[in-house]
């Protein structure tokens, strides 16, 4: 080429150079080489695309497999790939040899390498001679470097000692991996082993429990924190002549027993064994070695986890409460799921309170936070609430109580203690085993659920005040109802609702559908019921353990159910709810229309559902506008479906009969009687000893006109 010509292209160089150039996508499969690259490789010299089974079927399988596994190595390292690479012909002779250099890179978002490198044909250095012995040692160094970072990445990420355990004993060393592995420990002077592979079980039995001074190479090991090589059977039976007829009959002809030490203390020796000859050269010595160290530490890390998750298990099983004995005519079922966090502690909890009374409480609490401060709040809380109850004192009085501490030990002394400004959440109620009869404090926290005795699921509103902690002067109202033979009462925290990205009205509505369409006996529906709600959440659990659930958790779970029990096996066909709605409360008369919309959710005329929920936002109004007193609402439903008869009645202590009136078309009031008479089935008024009730009816029908005049009704109005 004279001075001033323009320079060859690249594919002229490497053609002149007998070098081929090639392509390899892994996302897409697809391999492609020049023509001199296709010639290498056997096939016709000109360019082509192939497939990653074309090109492997062209390549010896060791080699195929030694290029899967150099390729992670060198973009971990930033390094070139470079491989030796036998071609094969048709009839699985070799062809030729070619040296592969590539720079690969991985793209996170396809989670594909891609490959662009050179074949170069390379004369292979005759068997035994000096460069023969050399071109394999390079090979079998770039296939233990990528041994090596597979091994470890894989051990790091064992969780448990069983798992640590697994992973060692699928461990493939290149060129001599063993068939028998057990990891030993050293508890005071006795040798004891944490697991095995390879082997049958009992076949490990008279090496447990071994004593250290043993003439045994693991317990030298343990001992000496010195690795012991033995080559072949007969170097075995010289230097340990007192155990070798323990060894003998697992017929194997190498062992290598190496140390498990971290930072500086031997834990224990693992033991590597080979059906074949090992000479356990310097390059396999530093396998080995590098394998043991990589598993002493993964079996330290699991170790430390393991006492970590068994610490904080006994912490929290110490601080949730059983629940007691059989309580007659009830049945009660609580779970405790913490978060899958952290120490997997959190501020949720429940307790079951007997009380002085004869009755007993039913507590469900959420301390804020998922920390071990929270667990230790928790724990305070729980505590001060179970005193006050024993006390005697009424649920309003004991979450007044409660909160006052809590502002106390949260907010902290002016002069030396800091300041946590946290909170609870809680719900207490106070239970009649009798009777049924329910009184519940509710502080911040979500309302509870009723499952009726034929399947129906609505939210109880309560009456509640500001979660504890807050305001030490807070006040706590009490709503008071009473649980139906059948029915089953639901308390739990947000963390049940809201697990999985819902919020409370979404999450409400996936545990309704649970609760409705779960079925149970009476004996063990209960406990059945807690799984399925639990499950529906995020897969299986067992009973106050942190133990198989899954690891991505949002939040804590704390749940209780407590249920009446009833009579024989028929199904009731009455529904029965009573709510009240005080002077000072006229915001729950939205709450009283959506519970009676929930009372009627498979009403069949829809239109005489309206009316019913307009008929009772009138009348409570009414109460609430034209008397001092507190309104109390009863609904029932009897009957069998497309027969049942609603009857609604408001009670106040006013002695005061209500009148009907004819008010003119401007007029703002005067129309409740009206509405009644005009919507219902049937009405009237009961004057009582102290104050009076107001009554209507509803008879269900396939069609009513009654939703259209509700309607017109309300526009009126």
């Amino acid at each position: 080429m004279r001075t001033g010509e323009p320079l060859p292209s690249l594919g002229d160089v490497l053609a002149a150079l007998a070098t081929g150039l090639w392509h390899w996508d892994t996302a897409a499969g697809l391999v492609t080489v020049d023509a001199e690259a296709a010639r290498l490789l056997g096939l016709p010299p000109e360019p082509v695309t192939l497939t990653e089974a074309q090109t492997r079927a062209r390549l010896h399988p060791a080699d195929w497999n030694e290029i899967t596994g150099v390729i992670p190595l060198a973009v971990a390292e930033g390094t070139l790939a470079e491989v030796r690479i036998r071609i094969m012909d048709e009839h699985g002779r070799v062809l030729r040899v070619v040296r592969s250099r590539s720079k690969p890179s991985f793209a996170p978002d396809r989670q594909a390498y891609e490959l662009i490198g050179t074949l170069q044909e390379v004369t292979e250095p005759a068997p035994g001679t000096a460069a023969g012995r050399s071109a394999v040692t390079g090979d079998w160094r770039r296939s233990r470097e990528a041994f090596l970072l597979d091994a470890g990445r894989a051990l790091a990420e064992a969780r448990s000692t069983e798992e640590v355990l697994r992973v060692a004993g699928g461990l493939s060393m290149p060129g001599f991996s063993p068939d028998g592995l057990v990891v030993f420990g050293a508890e005071g002077d006795r040798l004891t082993i944490i697991g095995q592979h390879g082997h049958e079980p009992g076949d490990m039995n008279p090496f447990s429990n071994m004593p250290l001074a043993t003439d045994y190479p693991a317990a030298e090991v343990a001992r000496t924190g010195r690795a012991v090589y033995l080559s072949s059977p007969a170097e075995y039976k010289e230097r340990y002549p007192v155990t070798w007829p323990l060894a003998q009959p697992f017929g194997r002809q190498s062992w290598a027993f190496l140390p498990l030490t971290v930072a500086g203390h031997t834990m224990g020796a693992w033991m590597a064994a080979f059906t074949h000859l090992v000479a356990f050269t310097p390059d396999e010595r530093a396998v080995l070695t590098t394998v043991a160290r990589m598993l002493a530490q993964a079996l330290s890390r699991a170790g430390a986890a393991e006492s970590e998750r068994e610490l904080t298990e006994g912490l929290q099983r110490s601080m949730l409460p059983l629940l007691g004995p059989e309580i007659p005519g009830m049945r009660v079922a609580a779970r405790y799921i913490p978060t899958g966090g952290g120490l997997q502690v959190g501020g949720d909890w429940y307790d079951m309170v007997p009380l002085p009374s004869g009755r007993f409480a039913l507590v469900v609490g959420d301390v804020q936070g998922h920390d071990v401060r929270a667990a230790g709040l928790m724990g305070q809380v729980r505590i001060a609430l179970r005193a006050y109850a024993a006390e005697g004192h009424h649920p309003d009085a004991v979450l007044s109580r409660v909160s006052r501490f809590l502002h106390g030990i949260t907010h902290g002394d002016q002069d030396d203690q800091p300041a946590d400004l946290r909170f609870a959440t809680c719900v207490y109620a106070e239970v009649d085993p009798v009777t049924g009869l329910l009184e519940i404090a509710r502080a911040g926290h979500p309302d509870p659920a009723i499952r009726m005795a034929d399947g129906t699921v609505m939210m109880r509103p309560t009456a509640g005040g500001l979660p504890l902690g807050i305001d030490p002067d807070a006040d706590y109202p009490t709503t008071r109802f009473a649980l139906e033979p059948g029915e089953t009462l639901m308390l739990c925290t947000d963390g049940l609702i809201e697990t999985g990205g819902h919020d409370l009205e979404s999450g409400w509505q996936r545990l309704r559908a649970i609760l409705e369409d779960h079925r149970g006996d009476d004996g063990g529906g209960l406990e059945s019921l807690a799984d399925a709600l639990v499950q529906g959440v995020h897969g299986p659990s067992s009973h106050y353990t942190t133990g198989p659930l899954a690891d991505r958790r949002e939040d804590d779970i704390a749940l209780v159910l407590l249920g009446r029990r009833q009579e024989g096996t028929a199904r009731p066909t009455v529904r029965r709810t009573l709510l009240s709605v005080a002077q000072d409360e006229p915001d729950r008369i939205a709450g009283a229309r959506r519970h009676l919309r929930e009372l009627l959710h498979d009403w069949i005329s829809p239109e005489q559902v309206d009316s019913a929920v307009l008929l009772v936002s009138e009348m409570v109004t009414n109460v609430l506008v034209h008397t001092d007193a507190d309104a109390l609402l009863l609904a029932e439903v009897t009957g069998e479906v497309g027969a049942r008869r609603l009857r609604l009645e408001v009670t106040d202590a006013g002695d005061d009969l209500p009148h009907k009136r004819h008010p003119g078309e401007l007029a703002s009031s005067g129309r409740g009687l009206m509405l009644i008479e005009l919507l219902a089935d049937a009405w009237g008024v009961n004057p009582r000893g102290e104050g009076k009730s107001i009554w209507f009816e509803l008879y269900e029908v396939e069609d009513a006109s009654g939703g259209a005049l509700a309607a017109d009704a309300e526009g009126a109005a």
